[in-house]
């Protein structure tokens, strides 16, 4: 099932709380290194147009602007969204905002040559991760490259929370409602990639989080 109107708009107003403070935002600033090391590949393969889905306050989006490229960048954030266009003016880079979630992209068929989702799509349940590694294949060229991260079943939250569909956990805070994150063996996830050949997918801890354990994916789109 997908997560109703009312759990996305809870994980919205959770990264709107984190994106209008500098102390919430200040773990979120650099790109992370595995994004800097595709930029080889991508320039080597002529891509051009790409996608930062889910772009949180711009990291990833504006070093790929830096880097010659078409940047369109969506988040489902405001507060995220405006700190992303006040820092792309102020470096004088065009990237293009647009505000959305990821399992709708209102982006035409076969228009980028790659897609950037880190630490965003397991936002919800298996059945919301696969739709929308649906629309991002939908919107990637053949031969597009997808980059994504995926939280795994040997991650230390795994289990902890509200069961509310298979591998779907939902951690409530004190203060605040939680919103669902949903977790991946190697199985489930080569599954869920179908329309996709796997170049990479690897576990990694997260130096953020003590037990964080995400898969890192760089996936090419079938044609």
């Amino acid at each position: 099932m997908a997560i109703d109107d009312a759990v996305s708009q809870t994980a919205v107003e959770a990264w709107d709380k984190r994106w209008a403070t500098s102390e919430g935002r200040a773990d979120w600033l650099e790109p992370h290194p595995a994004v800097v090391a595709i930029l080889p590949e991508l320039h080597a393969r002529g891509a051009r147009r790409v996608l930062d889905l889910g772009c949180g306050v711009g990291r990833h989006a504006l070093l790929l602007a830096e880097h010659g490229f078409d940047v369109e960048a969506i988040d489902g954030s405001l507060a995220g969204l405006a700190v992303v266009r006040e820092t792309a003016a102020a470096r004088g880079l065009p990237v293009s905002l647009h505000q959305g979630l990821a399992d709708a992209l209102p982006f035409p068929a076969a228009g980028f040559d790659y897609v950037l989702s880190w630490n965003v799509i397991h936002h919800g349940t298996l059945g919301d991760l696969g739709r929308r590694l649906g629309e991002i294949w939908r919107v990637l060229r053949p031969a597009g490259l997808l980059q994504a991260t995926v939280l795994s079943t040997r991650d230390a939250n795994y289990g902890i929370g509200r069961a509310i569909a298979p591998d779907t956990f939902v951690i409530d805070k004190v203060e605040r409602k939680g919103h669902p994150h949903c977790y991946c063996d190697a199985a489930t996830l080569v599954g869920l990639l179908a329309g996709f050949d796997l170049l990479t997918l690897s576990q990694q801890l997260q130096e953020r989080r003590p037990g964080s354990h995400h898969w890192h994916i760089i996936a090419e789109r079938r044609g």
